[in-house]
């Protein structure tokens, strides 16, 4: 009978911490390191008020991102650690050979209905799984 309580001393503890975890995809795996040498493509696009930001001839979108943080580093370009220019005249900018990882993205562009630079950042997750996808930064004028 002793045996019995000491059995489930152990074991109800146990049960209740494997059944309680749960995968959270949003969450890298431990071996995801940031960086440009992976197989994940993303599409991004400037975004004001609901409206896309294309890329004009004279002043593409830029896309800085920081590479292993979710925080802002700030607007100096060299604070970031991969920087892509955009084509006019379109609205998206795509980034290939992502790994996962987190990330800090910041994009500027001019938005022509207000004769204004606009820019913004978000900080994103990309997860192990996946291998495209599209994200809207928020831009607002300066």
């Amino acid at each position: 009978m002793k045996m019995i309580k000491i059995s489930a001393l152990f074991f109800v503890p146990a049960l209740l911490f494997l059944t309680s975890c749960k995968r959270d995809v949003d969450i890298p795996a431990p071996y995801c390191k940031a960086g440009s040498t992976g197989t994940i493509t993303i599409t991004l696009q400037a975004e004001h008020h609901g409206e896309a930001i294309p890329s004009l001839p004279n002043y593409p979108d830029s896309v800085f991102i920081k590479f292993n943080t979710s925080e802002f580093p700030g607007d100096d370009p060299a604070l970031y650690d991969l920087v892509v220019k955009g084509s006019a005249p379109s609205p998206e900018v795509v980034i290939n050979n992502l790994n996962c990882g987190r990330y800090f993205i910041y994009m500027t562009g001019f938005d022509v209905s207000i004769a204004e630079r606009v820019k913004g950042g978000i900080p994103v997750t990309l997860n192990y799984e996946e291998t495209n996808r599209m994200i809207k930064i928020p831009v607002t004028e300066d």
